[in-house]
C-alpha cells in the first residue's frame, strides 16, 4: 500500500524551552521540533503517555516535522525524568496540570518562536493540531471538548480550547464507571470522561489486540472517543496492534509489546493525510489514503468516518 508523502526536509530540534509555570512548583520544559525551512508553518502540540517525557515519540514527531509540522512537546508532571512521590499533593491533579501544560505552551508560543534559532515569524497559529498517546489522549481529548465525569455524574468544567482546531488521539482510554478495573477505579477516579461534548475533527487511533488492565472490557474500550462524540470523526483501527501501536514511543524502546514498523508508518501517513485534511492545508491526500488502504490486498487496519 502506497501513500504518498513529500520528500522530507531538514529538522531542527531544540530543547528545553523553558515556560514559566506559576503554581505548577516546575518550570515547564518544552521540546521544539521544526522544519529547517518554510513559512505559515502548522503546529502539532504532542501529549505523551504515562510516565514518559519531552524526549519520547520519535517516529511520530520526526516524522511530522520532516512534512512541514512545528511539532511542541511538554514533559509533564508524571514524567519519570522528575520522579514526583505518589504523596506529592500535585499528584491528585496531574491530569489537569497536563490540560493546563498544553494551554500554557499556546499562550507563550511568541517566547517558544523566539527561543528557537531561525523560527521567528513562521508559525501559522489558525492551524495548530494536538495529539496524544495513551493518558496523552485523554490530556488532549479534554482540550478537544470531553469533560471529566464527577463522582454524581456530572460533567466537570470545560477546559476546551479553541486555538487547538483537529486532533489525534492514539489508544486513548474510554469510558469510566463500571468499566474501569477496582485499581483504576481506585487510583484514577478522572478516567471518567464524558465525550458528549468533544466536538472537535479527530481522528482516533486504536489497536484490535490492545487489553488495558485499566478496564473490565476490551480492545473495543478504545474506540469510545470516536463512538461517543459527536461532530466530525475517523477511527483507523490497527489489526494485531496492542498499546504502542508498533512502536510509536520511540525507536526500540523495551515497552513495546507489538513492534511493527509497518504500522508505524502506517499512522505517520494516514495522520498527517488526515490533519492536512482537517485544518485545510491540502484537501485531496486523505481521501487519496483512504483509497490505497482500501485497496491495499493485506491492509493493516480499516478506517470508518462520520
Amino acid at each position: 500500500m502506497e501513500i504518498m508523502i513529500n520528500a522530507p526536509t531538514t529538522v531542527v530540534s531544540v530543547k528545553p524551552v523553558v515556560l514559566t509555570a506559576p503554581g505548577r512548583d516546575e518550570d515547564l520544559q518544552v521540546r521544539v521540533s521544526a522544519p529547517a525551512i518554510g513559512r505559515e508553518l502548522p503546529i502539532i502540540l504532542f501529549s505523551h503517555g504515562y510516565g514518559w517525557s519531552l524526549d519520547g515519540y520519535g517516529p511520530l514527531v520526526d516524522f511530522w516535522a520532516s512534512q512541514g509540522f512545528v511539532v511542541i512537546q511538554p514533559t509533564h508532571l508524571d514524567s519519570r525524568t522528575l520522579n514526583l512521590p505518589p504523596e506529592d499533593p500535585r499528584t491528585p491533579l496531574i491530569w489537569r496540570f497536563r490540560v493546563e501544560d498544553m494551554k500554557r505552551i499556546l499562550d507563550q508560543l511568541d517566547l517558544i518562536e523566539a527561543s528557537v534559532p531561525g523560527l521567528g515569524g513562521r508559525l501559522d497559529r489558525s492551524r495548530i493540531a494536538a495529539a496524544g498517546h495513551s493518558f496523552g489522549g485523554q490530556t488532549v481529548g479534554t482540550l478537544l471538548g470531553a469533560r471529566v465525569l464527577d463522582a454524581h455524574g456530572e460533567p466537570g468544567e470545560d477546559m476546551s480550547d479553541s486555538r487547538i482546531k483537529a486532533g489525534v488521539l492514539l489508544a486513548t482510554t474510554g469510558k469510566g464507571g463500571a468499566d474501569l478495573s477496582p485499581f483504576a477505579a481506585e487510583h484514577f477516579p478522572f478516567m471518567n470522561p464524558s465525550f458528549a461534548d468533544m466536538s472537535t475533527p479527530t481522528l482516533v487511533i486504536a489497536g484490535d489486540h490492545d487489553q488495558s488492565p485499566l478496564s473490565t472490557r476490551g480492545p473495543d474500550w478504545f474506540t469510545d472517543p470516536y463512538f461517543l462524540s459527536p461532530g466530525s470523526k475517523s477511527l483507523l483501527t490497527l489489526f494485531g496492534a496492542e498499546h504502542s501501536l508498533g512502536g510509536i514511543p520511540g525507536y526500540n524502546v523495551t515497552e513495546t509489546t507489538d513492534e511493527s514498523p509497518e504500522r508505524v508508518a502506517l499512522i505517520q501517513r494516514l495522520s498527517l493525510a488526515y490533519l492536512h485534511n482537517a485544518l485545510d492545508l491540502d484537501t485531496s491526500s486523505w481521501p487519496a489514503a483512504l483509497a490505497a488502504l482500501e485497496e491495499s490486498e493485506s491492509p493493516l487496519g480499516r478506517i470508518e468516518s462520520k
